[in-house]
C-alpha cells in the first residue's frame, strides 16, 4: 500500500443525452460561511461514459459505478467562502484521461463552508464514516481494497487518511496534497516545500498570498497528468542537500530511476520492490507557471585562482533558433579553490536539445569594494535529464565581476567524466 504526500471548473449544469439535468457541486455563499453548515455529504460518480455529467450515487444506487475497475475519490477541504473548487473539474478530466476509472467526487461543502476551520475539521471523522459504508458495500459487490484511491485536499487529506486507518492500511493509495509533515511512504517537498515560485511573497498580494502556496500541490499534481512534461523528484535528507547537487544520484544510469511527482508516483521501482516501503524525503523545485517542469544540469567548474574565491554563478544557454534559458545559482556561496571540480548543480525552465552558446556571470554579492577576477581552467556542462546527451566543455576563461562572459562551448573529450 503507498500513501503519498506533498506540497499544494466546476462542473456547470448541462444536459445528458436523456435530457435530464446534470448534478453540480453545491454551491453556497459567504453568507452561509458565516451563520454555519450542517454537514451533507454528496457522492457524484464520473465515468468516461459520461466525464463531464456527474451521477449522484449512494451504498443502494452505485449507478455506473464499475466494481471491477479502479475507483478514485476526490475530497476537497476548507471552503471558508463557500464557492466550490475550481481544480475540480480539472481534476476529474485529467484522471479519466489518463485511466478508464470510476472517479467520484465528495462534495461535503455542507459541513466544510464555515469561518471557523475548526468546525471544519470537527466534521472530517463523520465523512471517513460516510466513505468508510460506501466503501464497505463496494466490496460487498466486488471491488478490491488495493483498486481505492484517494486524493484528499486540505482537510480532505485528513479524511483520507481516517478512511485509510479504518482499513488498517490496506488502501491501495493514499494522495495527501497540502501537509508538511512527513507522514506517506513518499513526501513530496516542491521547492522545499514553503514559498512557492509565482505566488506572492507579501500580504498585499491579497487572499493569494494566504491560499497560493497551498494550492499549488493541486495544480502540481494537475501538471502530472498532463504529457507535456514530467516533473522528476529526488529522494534527499533536506532541500539544501539537494540544491548542493548531493542527492541526483538516481538520475544516473547505474541507479534505479528516480521518483515522478503525482499521478504516477506509485510507479517508482524502488516501491513496486519492496512489500513494506520505508518513509523517503523526496525534493524538487518548480517554475513559476504550467508545465512547471524544471531540467536539471551539473555545472562542473575547476579553477585556477591563487587565492580561494566564493561567490555565485550565473549561467545561460542558448541554441541556434535564439531561444535562451538561464539559471541563477545563489542559494548559499560556492567556494572555488585552486585545481579543485566545484560541481553545480543548474535548475533551467526550459529544455534546449541543443546548445550553441553559454555565457557565465560570476558575483560575489558584494556592493562595494574591489572586483574579482574567477580563472576558470576547464568549465563542463553536463545534462542529468538526458544523461545521453554530448558533454560540452571549454577552456581557459577569466570571469570579471559581475560581467557576462558568452562563449561557444565545446565537445569535451569522451574519456573525460
Amino acid at each position: 500500500m503507498l500513501r503519498l504526500c506533498f506540497f499544494i471548473s466546476l462542473m456547470c449544469l448541462v444536459r445528458s443525452d436523456t435530457g435530464e439535468t446534470c448534478p453540480s457541486f453545491t454551491r453556497l455563499s459567504f453568507h452561509s460561511a458565516v451563520v454555519g453548515t450542517g454537514l451533507q455529504v454528496k457522492l457524484m460518480l464520473y465515468t468516461r461514459r459520461d466525464p463531464t455529467c456527474a451521477q449522484v450515487i449512494n451504498s443502494t444506487s452505485l449507478g455506473n459505478l464499475n466494481v471491477t475497475k479502479r475507483t478514485t475519490f476526490i475530497i476537497h477541504g476548507f471552503r471558508p467562502t463557500g464557492s466550490p473548487p475550481v481544480w475540480i473539474g480539472d481534476l476529474v478530466e485529467g484522471l479519466l484521461s489518463v485511466e478508464d476509472m470510476n472517479v467520484v467526487v465528495v462534495d461535503w461543502n455542507r459541513g466544510a463552508t464555515t469561518i471557523l476551520y475548526n468546525s471544519a475539521a470537527d466534521k472530517t471523522r463523520k465523512v471517513a464514516t460516510v466513505l468508510k459504508k460506501f466503501i464497505d458495500h463496494l466490496l460487498i459487490k466486488g471491488a478490491s481494497l488495493d483498486d481505492i484511491y484517494m486524493i484528499g485536499v486540505s482537510l480532505g487529506a485528513h479524511i483520507s487518511g481516517f478512511v485509510g486507518e479504518e482499513y488498517n492500511g490496506k488502501l491501495g493509495r493514499i494522495t495527501a496534497l497540502g501537509y508538511k509533515e512527513p507522514l506517506g511512504n513518499i513526501d513530496f517537498y516542491p521547492n522545499g516545500g514553503l514559498d512557492q515560485p509565482g505566488c506572492p511573497k507579501t500580504i498585499f498580494g491579497g487572499m493569494q498570498y494566504f491560499k497560493c502556496d497551498h494550492q499549488k500541490s493541486v495544480y502540481l499534481y494537475l501538471s502530472s497528468l498532463r504529457e507535456n512534461c514530467t516533473v522528476t523528484a529526488y529522494p534527499c535528507d533536506s532541500y539544501r542537500d539537494y540544491r548542493n547537487g548531493k542527492c541526483v544520484s538516481c538520475g544516473t544510469p547505474q541507479k534505479e530511476s528516480c521518483p515522478l511527482l503525482g499521478y504516477y508516483a506509485d510507479n517508482w521501482k524502488d516501491y513496486l520492490t519492496e512489500k513494506d516501503p520505508p518513509m523517503t524525503k523526496a525534493y524538487f523545485d518548480t517554475a513559476e507557471e504550467k508545465p512547471f517542469c524544471i531540467y536539471h544540469y551539473f555545472v562542473d567548474i575547476i579553477t585556477w585562482n591563487k587565492n580561494i574565491r566564493r561567490g555565485s554563478i550565473t549561467i545561460k544557454l542558448k541554441d541556434k533558433g535564439g531561444n535562451t534559458t538561464e539559471s541563477k545559482i545563489d542559494h548559499e556561496p560556492a567556494t572555488f579553490q585552486k585545481y579543485h571540480q566545484v560541481s553545480l548543480l543548474a535548475r533551467f525552465s526550459r529544455d534546449l536539445d541543443k546548445v550553441a552558446a553559454i555565457s557565465l556571470v560570476f558575483s560575489t554579492g558584494s556592493v562595494v569594494g574591489p572586483r574579482y577576477k574567477l580563472r576558470i581552467l576547464r568549465m563542463k556542462l553536463r545534462s542529468l535529464a538526458h544523461p545521453e546527451r554530448p558533454q560540452l566543455c571549454r577552456y581557459d576563461l577569466v570571469l570579471m565581476e559581475n560581467v557576462e562572459t558568452v562563449f561557444q562551448p565545446i565537445l569535451c573529450p569522451k574519456l573525460q567524466l
